[in-house]
């Protein structure tokens, strides 16, 4: 997985250079806030499946319960195919009505609109999630590799052909499409994916099956949408504020300071399917050495990065996006701040989810939100969009700060005790098997 976002963070570097010397400053902002847009939206109401898979089919893994597990991997497809066509109808009316308020020119928009109906049509969350329960993570970030690849090879032949904002937007949207079908023949791989053909097994049961289901799907759902809100709604508040000029440098800057926010990603997706079992076994309690010993190295490598970012991040910023994309580096040293704090508490959010409070970690990140908006705002008419950069890194510190407290309460409440699955989830032979 680490050789997989390397290689992303590596490519990611040529074809930015290649876009923004393109588009130039103002031209790369206008690529940003759609391309920004368009994922913002494609998540706006999109499960994340591959969490559900996880979390309640390591159960069925463990028990061997081949057709619970194909209800619940059927399930998750439904979820993935109702929240893309609910997405692409909420982008629709978003577009219509708020395009203006985003300072996006009707042409804009309509870009925006069939780049997002491409990424919705892009599912690939349930791979993702059936990989991840079956510890395939060297498939996994083979698939994932598909992006950067696909993008540098798509920006290389936009740059020879026509090297105008259409064109790449066109190689980013196969790029997605591709993905896509990556991952779905990595599943595929795992002989996963022929369950879903399977005659005999319904999903009518799945929800019965897997209690709180329903909850869990909404609430990770919500706290999704609020991430993406965090990582994305900073670009438009300074394209909204200061122009696209602006929102071009910015946008280099975050999408460098992104390669740690990748990172914690990285980790925390790895770490999940784990902590799953760990809380089944020993109950959130057992997890506090787990989570000492993230942080302990989490915060080494982010105080190593930091250092970095500081002595070359203006270098890299000039070599790729050129001398105009320089007025960035202050954006990135806030920037670059936030996700080392992400990263130093990447096992918080993992942890509270796999306890079953998904909500908790979804209060938490509404209220982060809610600081960094409000710091935009404050901040903008005297920082310009270094004020914005510097409500991220106020985002960052007060989700940590409550994510911190939430995980503290819940290991003090729950002690040491095993966290048995309800009885509801137990299969039959399970149980037969016990009382004998």
């Amino acid at each position: 997985m680490l050789a997989s976002r390397g290689l992303s963070a590596a490519f990611s570097l040529v074809y930015l250079a290649i876009i923004t010397r393109s588009l130039g400053v103002s031209g790369f902002g206008k690529f940003a806030l759609i391309t920004g847009s368009a994922q913002l939206l494609s998540n706006l109401l999109a499960f994340q499946t591959w969490q559900i898979i996880v979390q309640y089919g390591v159960h069925h893994l463990e028990n061997d319960d081949r057709p619970r597990l194909v209800r619940l991997y059927r399930a998750a497809v439904v979820l993935d195919v109702i929240s893309a066509f609910t997405g692409m109808i909420a982008a629709a009316i978003l577009l219509h009505f708020f395009a203006d308020e985003l300072g996006m020119t009707p042409t804009l928009a309509r870009a925006t609109l069939i780049f997002n109906v491409i990424m919705l049509m892009a599912l690939r969350s349930t791979p993702l999630g059936i990989m991840r329960l079956r510890d395939r993570f060297s498939l996994a970030a083979a698939a994932e590799s598909a992006t950067p690849t696909l993008r540098l090879v798509g920006a290389l032949m936009v740059w020879f052909i026509h090297p105008k904002l259409q064109g790449f937007l066109i190689a980013w949207a196969v790029a997605e499409l591709l993905t896509a079908v990556a991952h779905w023949y990595a599943a595929h791989r795992t002989g996963d994916l022929k369950l879903l053909f399977e005659r005999g097994h319904g999903m009518r049961e799945a929800f019965r099956e897997n209690p709180g289901i329903l909850r869990y799907s909404l609430t990770t759902n919500f706290a999704q949408t609020l991430s993406m809100t965090a990582k994305q709604l900073p670009l438009f508040l300074v394209g909204g504020l200061t122009g696209t000029a602006a929102a071009g440098a910015f946008r280099l800057a975050a999408q460098l300071s992104r390669s740690l926010t990748i990172l914690s990603q990285l980790i925390a997706r790895a770490a999940f399917p784990e902590i799953v079992r760990a809380m089944r076994s020993h109950g959130v309690g057992g997890l506090a050495a787990m989570v000492m010993q993230t942080i302990r190295v989490a915060t080494a490598v982010s105080a190593v990065v930091f250092i970095i970012v500081v002595v070359f991040g203006k270098l890299v910023l000039v070599g790729v996006g050129g001398a105009e994309f320089g007025q960035g580096y202050r954006s990135l040293l806030w920037l670059a701040g936030a996700a080392c704090v992400e990263l130093m508490v990447v096992a918080f959010e993992p942890s509270i989810m796999a306890a079953q409070r998904a909500h908790l970690a979804f209060y938490a990140r509404l209220a982060a939100t809610t600081v960094m908006v409000a710091g935009s705002f404050v901040l903008v008419p005297t920082m310009g969009a270094q004020g914005v950069a510097a409500a991220v890194f106020c985002n960052s510190l007060t989700q940590a700060l409550l994510l911190g407290l939430i995980l503290t309460r819940l290991v003090r409440v729950t002690g040491d005790l095993p966290a048995e699955p309800p009885p509801a989830e137990r299969s039959p032979d399970r149980d037969e098997k016990a009382g004998a």
